[in-house]
């Protein structure tokens, strides 16, 4: 028998029986390394899954810290809490009037707050740690009582907080930047804490209001035998979502002061204020124009603030100001916290009465927000200048950089 030559073709069954074995080996090899893949991102899966717990169980324990403060609480709501606030300021001032930069505690206040059915009570002393121990306390600042009308509306009696101007009503646990504005530093009663009596009301269509008649007097405890008198009528309103904002609310202030030379109060009859708060995504916007009608030698004011924000995650936000302060008179406006502590070189008072008439600040900074407002430290970089029309010693033009620990309880 001949011996058949070989050929390049293939018979089709060969072909055949080729193809499914390289298809085979291919769906093989296949999903061999697709369960290597899928078994690879379960062990990714599962282990940040893993990372994210511990960082959530790490978060948690650490705001559970702030439970230290909770001393008694039942199922009908009463409870019994510490209450207080720890603040530290480092700050660096650089002007062509002079310099100064300090480190120190900038607030510390402790005591307790409770409620018991329809009442609640408020204590807290105000301390300075700056001070020696024997000469640290230096006043009262909560001292009163809550009376729950209804669920919307509150009457409280003796010392408390009488806030109006935009940062004037926000806490100093809450504020965003490390220093109340001028706007409010200048027309606002700045010792807070007076004795008197207030009702604060939820209406309908989410208006509220807050009202009330206090004692000038400056005593350190409750007191009303000194100075005179003041009244104060507030009311907001929130405004509903629409393609502007997520959240508005606008506010308007009245103050009415019986001047007195013995009031612990700003030297204005009447102040007037209408601020706002505006939300949209990550964007805010706060703004406050406020007016005083000035007596016993102050002039009358005007001032506007315009305080823009960035929320860029939820513990970092970028925060800028801008405020404008203009008196009718000589020597109407004074200067913010930390510019009018400016020395020379020879540790004298650079900014002699602390007075011009017309000032203008521009202020950024950032705030790192460790648990919340519980806890969050703030940096901000601020340019101010004032002009002294009177020439008497109170121009300033300088720079301020202030680091800043916010804490409470």
């Amino acid at each position: 028998m001949k011996n058949q030559p070989l050929t390049n073709k293939t018979s089709p069954r060969v072909k055949t029986i080729i193809t499914l074995a390289v298809a085979t080996s291919l769906s093989i090899s296949f999903a061999h390394a697709k369960a290597n893949v899928e078994r690879e991102n379960n062990e990714i899966s599962t282990k940040a899954s893993q990372d994210t717990e511990v960082n959530k169980s790490t978060e948690s324990s650490f705001e559970d810290a702030w439970d230290f403060a909770d001393l008694y609480d039942n199922e009908q709501g009463d409870y019994l809490k510490l209450s207080g606030r720890l603040q530290l300021d480092s700050t660096w001032v650089d002007s062509d009037q002079g310099d100064f930069n300090d480190t120190l505690w900038r607030r510390f206040r402790f005591g307790f707050k409770g409620k018991y059915g329809e009442f609640k009570v408020a204590l807290e002393a105000d301390v300075n740690l700056n001070d020696s121990l024997s000469d640290a306390y230096n006043r009262l600042t909560d001292a009163n009582v809550s009376w729950s009308l209804d669920k919307d509306t509150e009457l409280k009696f003796l010392k408390q907080s009488t806030g109006f101007t935009l940062d004037g009503k926000t806490s100093s646990k809450k504020l965003l930047t490390p220093q109340r504005n001028n706007l409010t530093n200048n027309l606002w009663f700045t010792s807070e804490y007076f004795t008197g009596v207030s009702v604060k009301s939820k209406l309908a269509d989410d208006w509220s209001y807050k009202t009330g008649v206090f004692s000038s007097d400056g005593s350190d405890e409750i007191s009303i035998n000194d100075a005179s008198y003041f009244a104060m009528f507030s009311t907001s309103k929130k405004l509903a979502k629409n393609n502007l904002w997520d959240k508005g609310e606008v506010s308007f202030d009245y103050v009415y002061n019986d001047t007195h030379e013995d009031g612990n109060t700003r030297d204005f009859s009447q102040v007037i204020s209408t601020s706002s708060k505006f939300k949209q995504n990550d964007w805010g916007l706060q703004s406050d124009i406020s007016w005083g009608k000035g007596d016993l030698g102050q002039s009358d004011l005007f001032g506007i603030v315009v305080m823009p924000t960035y929320q860029q995650s939820e513990k970092i936000q970028w925060v800028a100001r801008y405020t404008y302060l203009s008196s009718s008179e000589d020597n109407g406006v004074r200067l913010g916290r930390y510019d009018s502590k400016v020395v020379d070189d020879y540790g004298q008072s650079s900014v002699d009465g602390e007075r011009g008439d017309k000032y203008q600040e521009v202020y950024a900074g950032v705030n790192w927000f460790i648990n919340e407002h519980k806890l969050k430290l703030q940096a901000g970089l601020q340019y101010a200048k004032m002009d002294d029309n009177a020439n008497d010693g109170g121009a300033y033009d300088g720079w301020n950089f202030t680091l800043a620990m916010r804490s409470y309880w």
